[in-house]
């Protein structure tokens, strides 16, 4: 069973390589924090912020293939966690069969904020989020350093 999720939040630490977002649960108080790029997270903001880029993105490309492939994205759904690293897939729709496409979430994640579709958590994977102290040891964050935008 999947969890639909909505993203949050973004925590930008420009003086590091390694971004968190934070997923919430829709209709629920879980949220899920999740460690990505720092290209991931600027192409999130700037979906989100509207902002037009004058070459696309992999996102744009993937969607794009996707799209001339005759494919629609249906979801983004981060459905495993293994040894402290997280697991996606992108569910794509075409003649009526259902493919999934292995993903990293970071790249699903910015695909799925791109192109509006649902994004989803394995249920597994959010309960032991919501108990593992250690998944993002080290990276705890610092006012002083971070950019964090919020939205509804």
């Amino acid at each position: 069973m999947s969890v639909p999720m909505e993203l949050s939040r973004i925590f930008i630490r420009e003086m590091s390589d390694m971004q968190i977002i934070e997923l919430s649960e829709i209709g629920g108080e879980r949220t899920f924090p999740i460690v990505i790029g720092l290209n991931e997270a600027f192409a999130i903001e700037r979906r989100l912020k509207g902002v037009e880029i004058r070459r696309p993105q992999t996102h744009d490309l993937l969607a794009s293939v996707i799209r001339h492939l005759d494919g629609e994205l249906k979801e983004i759904i981060i459905n495993d966690l293994v040894d402290g690293t997280f697991y996606a897939r992108l569910i794509v729709e075409k003649d009526g069969k259902v493919i999934e496409i292995d993903s990293r979430p970071s790249d699903a994640i910015a695909l799925g904020v791109a192109e509006d579709v649902p994004i989803h958590v394995a249920e597994h994977v959010l309960a032991q989020t919501q108990t593992d102290d250690d998944l993002l040891e080290g990276d705890e964050l610092d006012d002083d350093e971070d950019f964090d935008l919020e939205w509804d």
